[in-house]
């Protein structure tokens, strides 16, 4: 607890922690840690050094402004961190540093934003003074100023006095000379005028010597900033400060109740000048920003009137009013009125003293009406309509909104729209109405007796709507489609005097597989079904293509109709190639093509030269569409009728692999392996030789799987298991036993049948008992 107290202190002893302990140089103040800093604390509580004798002390031990800045910074951020909100302990702020910017302001109770309270809370504006520009020409001298006289010419000597705290500056082998609450221009006159006495004519004409005063370290002075401010209390600033510098290190009028207008900066008792944050937000006036001398007092008072502004305002918020200032200047302060402002009027809802009252401002009362406090005006937006609006859609040229100007007729508009496109539909137009009550409804016209002058033109009304249809929109989508023995079968767009040529063309022609023939021209029956049999509901043409696959003259010709379907038959014989492959011991293994459909695995076997001496029939593998199908090769090759001996299908693998001389056993035993084949041995050895079987295993479900794909499970009767006879190339599977499923029946329910059960027993014991008697 002890550090957030001292950090409490002024920041000159602070500054003081790090100069007098001895313990740190100018080079190792980057590296000082927050606990370090908490140590010099700690040692500087009874240093009772003044703020001028610490920086001359420091400045001596090497350090320069910018470091000793940099160190209050430092001090100032950790004062920030653990001082307690709204304290009001008196604050310093780094002279060469900008103040550290206060936190946004949440308001629970203003909603809106107050205008001019986000200048202090943006973080990228200080109003900082440039410390580095020419010596101002007007700047009142005062203690702890550095000035620089700089002799030249045929002397050269440069002097740098301070002033001291009774306002007086010393120059060697001359006595004091008071320069306190003098400009720079009446000081450097003093100066000069005493330096004469070493230096004879000085700055006279033709003389070779000259001098000139300027300003060189600037002083800190003290500002008090009181009223409603976000965190008031005596600031440390430079005296280059002005208003607003002070202003942003003390976080601004406070938005809740602090006045943006009404800025008092007091010196000596005495009212000199009264700043309006205003001035500087809307026209970037900077006149009442003077600069600051030590002990200035800035006052922010309550504000007298504040108003809000919503709606359709360019910037919304609460605006601070004074006498005498109307409406139209506060619109003024939010920017004016957006596009989309409805202007006619404002809604303004004012505080009484019982309750609210609602005032509607017209447009040519507003630069005369005064606000009051407390008011709160509403800017509506326009309508979503447009007054005098007609529409026309559908097969015209240009559909779309067009202005309804008086004695607008059908024929008119059509004419604005670049009149009706070809295929407009002319026995009939719909035109949508709105009746007084906005009722809507339909007028039907015929469109081709109007253009043809036979009916009386129609007038348009607002919001009218004029559709005129195509004839397309008015009848199902025509379509053709062609499928069989083309690139691109499917269902294309039919055209007026669409042939069948023009079809096959859209079908990127015939597929290699079609035949000169057999081509039909399916075709809905609509009138004509005179030479058509009763029971017959679609008309067949057939028609021919020579062996070159061309249409005859005829045939091209033929014309199609909507929704007719061709169908292009392929050749009976034409398929593409298929083919099976063989691999492992066979004396041509490779792929080869499937000849007829009567191909089987012994013609497979024959076409690949035969069986090498190595190859082992039992492993013989057989795989279709990547499924092992098992069968006996050796049963296959010795009677080839028998049903092992499949047809070929495309895509089929024939392996025939070399004696395997090893077993695998895996599952549920202790060591799952792979050894070597034994003829001698049983199936339990094999198991015995994998480490048993484990407390899972599902012994009487143990399955062999053979070289060739067969499945051998594990038989029983009478409770004795006859294990599967090992083979080579076999593979032991011990699966494991399924958990047991808990029971579907409740405790309760299981009770119930047990006394379900036991009063059975008892009525039939019952019913002996008496049979016995």
């Amino acid at each position: 607890m002890f550090f957030g107290s001292f950090l409490c202190r002024p920041l000159p002893v602070f500054l003081a922690i790090v100069l007098i302990s001895r313990l740190v140089t100018a080079q190792q103040l980057a590296n000082l840690t927050d606990e370090q800093v908490q140590q010099f604390v700690q040692q500087a509580q009874d240093s009772g050094m003044t703020e001028s004798q610490i920086e001359t002390l420091a400045r001596t031990r090497g350090f320069t402004p910018s470091d000793i800045s940099r160190m209050r910074q430092r001090i100032s951020q950790l004062q920030a961190t653990t001082s307690k909100a709204g304290s009001k302990a008196e604050t310093n702020v780094v002279r060469e540093q900008p103040a550290t910017p206060a936190p946004p302001v949440i308001m629970k109770s203003l909603p809106t934003p107050v205008f001019g309270a986000s200048l202090f809370a943006n973080t990228s504006l200080s109003f900082e003074p440039n410390l580095r520009i020419p010596t101002p020409r007007n700047y009142v001298i005062g203690a702890d100023d550095e000035l620089i006289i700089d002799v030249y010419g045929n002397a050269q000597q440069t002097y740098r006095p301070k002033v001291s705290p009774e306002g007086s500056i010393r120059i060697e082998n001359l006595g004091p000379i008071y320069v306190n609450g003098l400009t720079i221009e009446q000081a450097e006159q003093r100066i000069v005028g005493r330096l004469r006495s070493l230096y004879q004519g000085l700055n006279a004409t033709n003389s070779g010597v000259h001098a000139q005063v300027t300003l060189g370290s600037v002083r800190s002075i003290k500002v008090t900033l009181l009223g409603q401010i976000v965190r008031p209390g005596t600031y440390t600033l430079s005296s280059l400060a002005t208003v607003f510098n002070a202003l942003y290190a003390a976080g601004g009028p406070s938005p809740e109740q602090g006045s943006f207008r009404n800025i008092r900066v007091y010196r000596s008792n005495r009212l000199i000048r009264t700043l309006d944050i205003y001035d500087f937000l809307l026209r970037a006036d900077q006149k009442d920003n003077i600069r600051l001398l030590d002990q200035d007092i800035i006052f922010v008072d309550h504000y007298s009137a504040r108003v809000e502004l919503s709606g359709e305002i360019k910037q919304p918020g609460f605006y601070e009013i004074r006498s005498g200032e109307t409406l139209k200047t506060a619109l003024t302060f939010a920017g004016g009125f957006t596009d989309r402002a409805y202007t006619s009027s404002v809604h303004l809802r004012r505080n009484t003293s019982r309750d609210h009252q609602l005032i509607t401002v017209q447009s040519s009362d507003i630069p005369q009406f005064i606000p009051q406090a407390g008011d709160r005006y509403v800017v509506g937006s326009i309508l979503e309509r447009i007054e005098n609006k007609v529409n026309i859609s559908g097969a015209v040229f240009r559909p779309g909104d067009f202005a309804l100007t008086e004695g607008l007729t059908v024929r008119q508009i059509i004419q604005k729209a670049e009149g009706l496109r070809e295929d407009a539909f002319l026995n009939r137009a719909t035109l949508r109405r709105l009746r007084k009550n906005l009722d809507p409804e339909i007028i039907s016209i015929d469109l081709g007796k109007l253009l043809r002058s036979e009916i009386a033109d129609i007038g348009l009304q607002r919001d009218d709507q004029l559709h005129i249809s195509s004839v397309s929109e008015l009848r199902q989508k025509r379509t053709v489609s062609i499928q069989g023995a083309v690139n691109k079968s499917g269902t294309f767009d039919f055209i007026d005097s669409m042939t069948v040529a023009h079809l096959i063309l859209l079908a990127d022609g015939f597929t290699d597989a079609a035949i000169s023939s057999r081509m039909e021209i399916a075709r809905r029956v609509k009138d004509d079904t005179s030479d058509l049999a009763g029971n017959q509901n679609i008309r067949v043409i057939t028609f021919a293509i020579d062996q070159n696959l061309r249409l005859s003259p005829g045939d091209a010709k033929l014309t199609l109709r909507p929704f007719d379907q061709v169908f292009i038959r392929s050749s009976p014989r034409y398929e593409a190639q298929k083919g099976a492959s063989v691999s492992g011991e066979v004396i041509y293994p490779g792929s080869y093509a499937i000849r007829t459909s009567t191909d089987r695995i012994t013609d497979l076997v024959i076409r690949a030269g035969g069986l090498k001496p190595d190859a082992y029939l039992p492993a013989a593998r057989f795989m279709r569409r990547g499924e092992v199908v098992s069968l006996d090769l050796r049963e296959i090759l010795e009677k080839p009728n028998v049903a092992g001996n499949l047809l070929l299908e495309d895509g089929d693998v024939l392996t025939l692999p070399r004696r395997p001389d090893v077993v695998r056993i895996r599952g549920e035993v202790l060591n799952p392996a792979t050894v070597e084949f034994d003829p001698q041995k049983s199936f339990r050895d094999y198991v015995d030789e994998a480490g048993r079987f484990t407390n899972k295993a599902l012994k009487r479900k143990v399955y062999l799987i053979g070289a060739n794909g067969k499945i051998k499970p594990t038989r029983s009767f009478l409770g004795i298991r006859s294990y599967p006879k090992p083979e080579r190339g076999a593979e032991i599977v011990v699966p494991v036993t399924p958990a047991k499923e808990p029971s579907k029946t409740s405790s309760t329910e299981r009770a119930a049948w047990l006394t379900v059960i036991a009063s059975g027993v008892a009525v039939i014991l019952t019913a002996l008992r008496l049979f016995a008697s």
